[in-house]
């Protein structure tokens, strides 16, 4: 049997393959996002209690009523900001799912879309496989700031979609309001559709604040904002995601959702619509990380590694150029086989593995497990 690949050059991503080595040398994994603690019981009673009270057949196709509600009521106390739980609001299977089906929507044969590397995984190859072309801005390390004057040098009349995320995984850096004041010039008097992916909006340190594409009006009238319940809530196997965009985007969005999963886990959205009628059960989560985030580099601060602390999500990245010349993935391999700690290496994350001697480390584990990784990083 012959056919011909749509993504010639994608294989395992660096999260399976780490994670594999990791298994089997019993490593501590710090490589992939997702916390080692439990989620609140009060959220699980709340499911199970969906199940029992019957809520076990499909889901309306764009969500549970009573979830959609609950988040619009969210963007109003956070942002003081609208959007209409019946038209603007869908709920998908995690936020992946949500941006792959914001990109075959819109995305066509030879469309240009911008997005910034390093960056999340699944972006690049989502517009490949709909003959997209990937317009790559680099973030420079170690602050990894956007350069809109380059950015505005790459738009084009072809520039269909610009990605943006904040804050930002890997390199745990946030968008300032400056930031997305200039993307909202930028973006002004075109045709171009914003995809903000905010899956970490509510894990933000130091005192910054979110700065939300729908905090901006003309940025908000163009944008699908993308958002998670598996990062919020400590439940990342639940793959529980929404989107928010003005009507005439979800309508289009909503065409091809239908066809995708039609609808989610029916259940988990009832009760996650009863957990969110307590909003410092997300209010609370930047005081919980940055104390995870500090604990951890109090632990390493006698170590050989360089840090620039993260602003925003469960990520720190470190620099190792004071320890080894060895590539990134070279040295995060060894780490796992001959430390028993797994990180990801950075350069996975950027154009054409462009290798700035960094890995990210995941801190979203309990102070038993951060204790233990940093003895290991304190000994090399």
């Amino acid at each position: 049997m012959s056919y011909k690949s749509k993504l010639p050059h994608v294989g395992d991503s660096i999260f399976s393959v780490m994670s594999a080595l990791s298994n089997k040398h019993n490593a501590i994994n710090l490589a992939q996002g997702f916390p080692n603690f439990k989620s609140d019981q009060k959220l699980i009673d709340l499911v199970c209690k969906a199940m029992n009270s019957g809520y076990n057949q499909y889901a309306p196709m764009p969500g549970n009523s009573e979830l959609r509600q609950a988040i619009s009521k969210k963007f109003e106390h956070l942002y003081n900001v609208t959007y209409h739980p019946e038209t603007e609001i869908t709920v998908t299977a995690g936020a992946t799912q949500a941006i792959f089906t914001i990109i075959s929507t819109f995305i066509k044969q030879d469309d240009e879309v911008i997005i910034f590397k390093p960056a999340y995984d699944c972006y690049e190859p989502s517009v490949e496989l709909f003959g997209g072309v990937v317009k790559s801005i680099p973030l420079h390390a170690p602050n990894y700031r956007v350069d809109w004057e380059l950015v505005k040098n790459t738009i084009t009349h072809k520039t269909k979609m610009i990605i943006i995320n904040t804050p930002h995984n890997p390199s745990g850096t946030v968008l300032s309001e400056q930031d997305m004041l200039q993307l909202q010039r930028l973006t002004e008097n075109t045709d171009i559709i914003v995809l903000s992916d905010e899956v970490y909006e509510h894990i933000i340190f130091d005192g910054l604040k979110h700065q939300s594409a729908c905090l901006f009006p003309n940025l908000k009238s163009r944008s699908f904002i993308v958002a998670s319940f598996g990062k919020t809530f400590h439940n990342t196997g639940w793959k529980m995601g929404y989107c928010c965009a003005p009507k005439d985007l979800m309508d289009e969005f909503r065409k091809v959702h239908q066809f995708n999963v039609f609808a989610v886990n029916h259940p988990m959205q009832k009760g996650l619509a009863d957990y969110l009628q307590e909003p410092s059960h997300y209010l609370e989560l930047s005081e919980f990380y940055q104390e995870k985030r500090d604990y951890f580099l109090k632990l390493i601060q006698g170590s050989r590694f360089q840090c620039n602390t993260s602003q925003g999500t469960y990520f720190q990245v470190l620099g190792f150029s004071d320890i080894t010349n060895e590539s990134d993935v070279e040295f995060s391999k060894r780490l796992t086989i001959d430390n028993g700690l797994t990180s990801i290496p950075m350069s996975v994350f950027n154009e054409q593995g462009k290798d700035d001697k960094m890995l990210r480390f995941c801190f979203a584990k309990t102070n038993e497990i951060l204790e233990q990784a940093a003895e290991i990083l304190n000994k090399i």
